[in-house]
């Protein structure tokens, strides 16, 4: 471990969560903050089709204090998980099944402590106090919901000098649609915006339904994590979402002309995911 490491006692630092969160966010080392305002979960931003505050599915009847899958009316929509672990992690086919949740049972609030820290080259980052165990829910991606054409806007007035924290998730359904869902914590969002990019990440993106269809972007952890270990994920949305086969060969050369990886990882791909779509010519307005 390296001198920057902290104790687990640093958690009395400042609160980057503002109380928002059931337990406090510290920061590491003091003195520089990041500027943002803090959210514990999504909210609509330019575009954004559906408002993900209002309630849209029914709550359940369950009279008792956890709801079965047989019985429950809400966990009957999808598969879910057991006490925030994910169902055999290893399975790939699992991930691909939509997972709904109560609206009551499901408020995504931290259960481990974490911490907001300086990297040596990535910038922020995001660590853990806790040790982890493989399957645990540990923070949501949450921050504005964006239309397609803001999303496109704000990515293309980004300098290679600003940082993107934009992620666009899609869904496959039936009939080759696609559900796209995008979330900016830019400006307003909450402690997953701190999530650096890894080719080998210790965390793995779910989209679960609480309650409408707005998904929620919640972060489990893909193995067991040491306390102080950088918690990351995979930006491309390829870790354990796509057959093992394709891996970063998949990356085009195309795709090769974004910024540069510092994960630090045997299999890095040497440069950061890179969305096409988001960088295609928008609509004008005056001509529709």
């Amino acid at each position: 471990m390296s001198e920057e490491q902290p104790q687990a006692s640093s958690g009395a630092l400042r609160d980057v969560g503002r109380g928002l969160e059931n337990l406090p966010i510290s920061l590491w080392p003091e003195g520089e903050e990041p500027v943002f305002q803090y959210t514990p979960e999504p909210v609509m931003g330019p575009g954004a089709e559906t408002d993900p505050t209002q309630i849209t599915f029914p709550g359940c009847a369950c009279l008792t204090a956890s709801c079965l899958p047989a019985a429950c009316s809400c966990l009957l929509r999808g598969e879910n998980y057991d006490h925030s672990c994910l169902r055999d992690i290893e399975s790939e086919v699992e991930f691909a099944r939509p997972m709904f949740e109560c609206n009551v049972m499901c408020q995504c609030s931290l259960q481990f402590s974490l911490q907001v820290f300086k990297t040596d080259k990535k910038g922020w980052g995001l660590r853990t106090l806790d040790l982890i165990p493989k399957g645990r829910f540990v923070c949501e991606y949450a921050g504005e919901i964006l239309g397609t054409l803001e999303a496109r806007r704000r990515i293309q007035q980004q300098t290679k000098h600003d940082s993107n924290y934009i992620i666009a998730v899609r869904e496959h359904i039936c009939n080759g649609q696609i559900i796209e869902t995008f979330v900016d914590p830019t400006h307003v969002g909450n402690v997953g915006r701190f999530l650096n990019h890894s080719c080998e990440p210790n965390l793995l993106m779910v989209p679960v339904r609480i309650d409408s269809m707005v998904p929620r972007l919640a972060l489990f952890a893909a193995k067991d994590i040491l306390p102080n270990e950088e918690l990351s994920y995979d930006y491309s949305g390829r870790f354990h979402n796509l057959t093992k086969k394709n891996g970063n060969q998949e990356m085009s050369d195309k795709h090769k002309i974004g910024k540069p990886c510092h994960c630090g990882t045997k299999s890095c791909a040497a440069f950061l995911p890179y969305d096409s779509s988001l960088y295609s010519p928008l609509e004008n307005p005056t001509t529709h």
